[in-house]
């Protein structure tokens, strides 16, 4: 093993530690412990302000109880993808320097502040997964990416002077409305519209968990990152090239300071709800194409979506035909899980729904602020 740079976070010895504990096999735990510590820690040398913090825990009773079963056999919980490792990289990543016109980080990113402005700070609210785990969250605990749905100019020398005029425009529409913190337009300027503590309308009405933690309203626990770009088209959505290195700089630079893991940077498409309806994905921006890969991520279409699993929400056909085919397999995946899940509990599927509707009304209810009126 290589001898680490920096002695490792409190924090990490501790996050370790619990996943170490979950390996039966006394060689393997060793194994995952050396494997874990072989790499230098990441730092920020400069931390944001500690923002008043009001995490609304929903019952631990309610999300943890089996589903009602016909035959006396509990239907199994899904497990989902283990919770990643916080982001770690093998040099130090910190603010050089910041002034009221921009931020300057170690990893080349820079960071205008001519467009911020000020908002309400964010107050995170999300439910542990399971009854005995008493930590919380990071916070910010995750990313969702935006695009900005209006109808930019082709990418050309020749639209120039259209490409500045409708990013300015666009620059001034989501200051005003406080929609993200972050936008990075098309000639890969990254401007910060909000900073990370405050709260940003971005997310709707929205869900998405991890390993170990359920988030309820993604305004309050997320933050938004936007690229000025259309996924309404008829062809696929495409980031230029410049956008695409200043967003792997910001998503690294985020991913250090917070260890934002990676299954929790997601696009709006995965994360939208309609608690109306019970359907995913009243918002779709980013239902396919988005370029995960180039931005360091790994597939994140992949992933089953927790809307579904957990509180049967389901798919209607325009979201279907909206979605990649990543997304789309991940979809019918879903419903052979829940599916799955219905039948080992000894139910109808149509009564295992109405179940996890149950359960996701009495979620809201018991997050003060959570509503259940349409977006």
């Amino acid at each position: 093993m290589r001898p680490c740079e920096l002695p490792p976070d409190p924090d990490l010895l501790q996050w370790l530690d619990r996943q170490a504990r979950q390996v039966c096999d006394p060689v393997a735990r060793l194994r995952y412990l050396r494997q874990a510590l072989d790499c230098p820690q990441t730092i920020i040398t400069e931390r944001r302000p500690r923002a008043v913090l009001m995490p609304i825990v929903v019952s631990l009773l309610l999300l943890a109880s089996p589903a009602p079963t016909g035959s006396g056999a509990a239907a199994p919980a899904w497990h989902p993808t283990p919770l990643t490792a916080p982001a770690r990289q093998a040099a130090p990543l910190w603010l050089v320097e910041r002034t009221d016109a921009f931020e300057q980080y170690s990893n080349g990113l820079r960071v205008e502040r001519d467009f911020l402005t000020a908002g309400e700070l964010r107050r995170p609210r999300w439910a542990p997964r399971h009854e005995q785990d008493g930590a919380q969250p990071p916070d910010p605990a995750g990313i969702v990416f935006h695009a900005s749905e209006n109808d930019p100019a082709p990418f050309s020398p020749e639209q120039n002077v259209r490409l500045k005029r409708e990013g300015r425009a666009l620059l001034a529409w989501v200051r005003q409305h406080r929609l993200y913190h972050y936008l990075v337009d098309r000639f890969g300027v990254v401007h910060r519209i909000l900073e990370d503590e405050q709260r940003a309308h971005h997310a709707g009405q929205s869900l998405w968990a991890d390993g170990r933690w359920i988030y309820l309203d993604l305004n309050e626990s997320f933050l938004g990152v936007c690229f000025e770009a259309s996924t309404t088209g008829p062809e696929p959505p495409q980031l230029s090239p410049a956008q695409l290195r200043a967003g792997r700089a910001l998503l690294e630079m985020l991913r250090a300071r917070y260890r934002i893991a990676a299954e929790n940077c997601v696009t709006h498409a995965q994360v939208s709800i309609n608690p109306a309806n019970r359907r995913i994905g009243y918002h779709t921006d980013w239902a396919d194409g988005f370029p995960f890969a180039e931005l360091g991520l790994p597939d994140n279409y992949a992933r089953l979506l927790p809307s579904m699993l957990l509180f049967g929400f389901e798919a209607d056909d325009l979201y279907a035909r909206r979605a990649g085919a990543r997304l789309r397999e991940a979809l019918e995946l879903g419903r052979l899980e829940v599916a799955r899940q219905a039948q080992a509990g000894g139910l109808s599927l149509a009564r295992y729904r109405r179940w996890q509707q149950e359960r996701y009304r009495q979620a809201c209810l018991r997050c003060r602020g959570v509503k259940e009126s349409s977006p």
